[in-house]
């Protein structure tokens, strides 16, 4: 388990789009399909990672909460499926179902595009957008760790979404998110 952090998006860059294959519904959704009234969260993930194992009940309580406040939560796999074939499609779909659905959607990102256009260095990597989607947060969940005893409790996204919604700046001080890194293909 490599610890990668984020890149940091700059603040204020808009969210590039996309069209990628949804493993639960066999079809291809674009951001402008699932972007939130409100806002919206993409997060890069994976099912083997176990930074994301570790913060999984927390993404799952903030994606349900905040859908219900108008604001969307996108996942994306942009991982290397030959390399690591627990991160396929077919296992996407498995883990969306475990998971209860609590996602607008949990999409596959097979050319690695994707998590280029973003940026994306690691698993979770965090992006909320505001209804313009413009990039207001990027970084970490909160200070938790597979490896620390901070407690988990999602507050730095939580804090950005709050604010978000109440209208209020979002700190521009945010702290990059710590994961396994994004499982690029060989060239």
């Amino acid at each position: 388990m490599v610890a990668t952090a984020s890149n940091m998006m700059p603040l204020g860059t808009i969210a590039p789009d996309f069209d990628l294959f949804n493993p639960v519904t066999g079809s291809h959704n674009s951001l402008q399909e699932l972007k939130g009234e409100m806002g919206t969260v993409v997060m890069f993930i994976c099912n083997h990672c176990p930074y994301v194992q570790h913060v999984k009940d927390q993404l799952i309580d903030i994606a349900r909460h905040y859908a219900l406040l108008g604001i969307s939560t996108v996942a994306i796999s942009a991982n290397d499926i030959e390399n690591y074939p627990q991160d396929a499609p077919d296992k996407m779909k498995e883990m969306t179902e475990a998971w209860g659905h609590p996602f607008a959607a949990y999409l596959y990102d097979e050319s690695q595009d994707t998590a280029k256009a973003y940026q994306a260095a690691c698993t979770p990597d965090i992006y909320v957008f505001d209804r313009n989607l413009a990039c207001i947060y990027r970084g970490r969940l909160d200070g938790s760790t597979p490896k620390n005893d901070v407690p988990l409790t999602g507050e730095d996204l939580r804090n950005a979404l709050d604010n978000l919604l109440a209208s209020k700046p979002v700190n521009a001080e945010q702290i990059p998110s710590i994961g396994c890194n994004i499982k690029w293909k060989e060239a």
